[in-house]
């Protein structure tokens, strides 16, 4: 098969404890714009005016969005920042569990939480 039937990623789900809270942050801390809260209810996030949607699932669960190696968490979310140490310091600046830069072939990036807990990373 030479030719993909999966056109693109449209959306990742991402579960939080507190959906209203964790909307807000999404929203103030990351800039990213909330689109509408469902009845379901999820919160719909939107990244720029990409098409890409990030959806905030309200779980009572011990579950995050990342996974494990070795016991230790790693992040299955990936963002870009063409500011990359200008965020990490608006991100320390509000409270945020910021991992230190790593650079790996000319490739930085770092890692932080979202009030949940979940794992994610942002690279350039």
């Amino acid at each position: 098969m030479s030719k993909s039937f999966i056109d693109k990623v449209h959306y990742i789900r991402i579960p939080v404890k507190d959906l209203d809270q964790s909307a807000t942050w999404y929203k103030d801390v990351l800039g990213l714009q909330l689109v509408t809260i469902t009845e379901d209810p999820f919160a719909i996030m939107k990244i720029n005016e990409g098409h890409f949607l990030l959806i905030l699932v309200p779980t009572p669960d011990e579950t995050f969005a990342h996974f494990t190696i070795n016991n230790e968490p790693a992040f299955s979310i990936g963002f870009t920042s063409p500011e990359l140490s200008k965020f990490h310091q608006h991100l320390k600046n509000n409270g945020v569990e910021v991992e230190e830069f790593k650079e790996d072939n000319g490739h930085a990036y770092f890692h932080f939480y979202d009030p949940n807990g979940n794992k994610l990373q942002v690279h350039w």
